[in-house]
């Protein structure tokens, strides 16, 4: 929304893109670091990063300078590449058939800053304002001390010793990485995680920018970010546990049909906030979540353990990097069409650029 007041619509996609190619970067830099010094270790230092760049991007919504705060949104989503790849750790420490609950505990997790996050936005702008300062410097600010905070939880963790796994001293090499991506194991996973991100960042992107259009306050802005919140994170058990019993395969199918469901709800009310926007958005959010606990389940049971870390923060950086061409995407396709446009195409990739493409996939694993 920041960016979207200072250069108007067809810039609104403009932070969140930084924040997801950002996050790519670090999926990559924590995945090399977990290998070669643990996790905690990682975790810290990209922590560390989260809180130089939420302080940059503090600074540049203080000073109204959208470069500003575009680098500190960048340097930021290091940071959360960091947080992305903390579900593998829990998946390791438990037996195969569990993993993808595994990986649904740290989603679910995160459900207690998913949601009252986007409720701290307007009480947040409207400490700024009092303060004579721009009032959405407000949610920036409380994002950088959130930041901060972090890495002092972090430190507090007790130490474990060793690496999380063995592998080899050498760094692998960019070819090899690209081999492993394209490997039976990780393709199908990767494919579906790419889509399911394409179609939650489209939509989720231009949502606030739309209600804003309509003329909501930010508290209503906040109440629909925190149903689309709720439905990414506060079911993950549930997507854990239908992962462990019916595969990875099946939950990621599922998950790309009901988006395809929610993005048509959208579609055909996108100005009701009060009833469908709010269902369409929780939708939107827990068919992302169905594909992401199934394909992240998937990679930590199928992949050999000297390769996983390497592989995991591989299908991170490109799921990440597909979320910044569709944040840039989504800016223009509502500077174009309005956001019945976007949702249009939304349901779009959904449908084909999803369902598709696993075809595809399928039956090249299967043959």
């Amino acid at each position: 929304m920041f960016a979207a007041e200072l250069a108007g619509p067809g810039a609104s996609g403009l932070s969140n893109a930084a924040l997801v190619s950002g996050t790519a970067a670090g999926a990559l830099g924590t995945s090399a670091l977990m290998a070669r010094h643990g996790r905690r270790t990682a975790l810290l230092v990209m922590y560390c990063v989260a809180g130089v760049g939420g302080m940059i991007a503090a600074v540049g919504a203080l000073r109204s300078s959208l470069p500003t705060l575009l680098v500190g949104v960048l340097v930021f989503g290091g940071g959360y590449g960091a947080t992305q790849l903390s579900r593998y750790a829990a998946a390791d420490v438990l037996p195969d058939h569990r993993r993808g609950f595994g990986v649904s505990l740290i989603v679910w997790a995160g459900t207690v800053g998913a949601v009252a996050g986007p409720a701290l936005i307007a009480p947040a702008s409207s400490v700024a304002a009092s303060a004579r300062l721009p009032g959405l410097s407000g949610p920036v600010a409380v994002s950088a001390m959130l930041a901060i905070a972090t890495v002092a939880v972090t430190l507090a963790l007790p130490r474990t010793a060793g690496r999380a796994e063995e592998v080899d001293d050498e760094r692998p090499s960019r070819s090899s990485l690209w081999a492993g991506l394209r490997g039976r194991a990780v393709l199908m996973p990767l494919v579906t995680m790419v889509a399911a991100q394409a179609v939650m960042v489209t939509v989720m992107t231009m949502t606030p920018v739309q209600l804003r259009h309509l003329g909501s306050g930010l508290d209503v802005v906040g109440w629909v970010i925190s149903a689309h919140m709720a439905g990414m994170y506060a079911l993950a058990p549930v997507s854990g546990r239908i992962a462990d019993r019916w595969g990875g395969r099946a939950t990621m199918t599922a998950g790309l049909a009901l988006l395809s469901v929610a993005a048509v709800t959208v579609v055909v009310a996108p100005g009701s906030y009060r009833l469908w926007m709010p269902i369409g958005l929780f939708l939107v959010g827990y068919g992302w979540n169905l594909v992401f606990v199934g394909g992240s389940g998937s990679l930590s049971r199928d992949l050999p353990a000297r390769e996983r870390a390497r592989l995991q923060g591989g299908v991170d950086a490109v799921v990440w990097a597909s979320s910044a061409v569709a944040s840039l995407a989504a800016g223009q396709l509502f500077a174009a069409g309005g956001f019945r446009l976007v949702a249009v195409v939304a349901a779009a990739v959904a449908g084909f650029a999803g369902v598709v493409p696993l075809a595809v996939v399928r039956r090249r694993v299967d043959g």
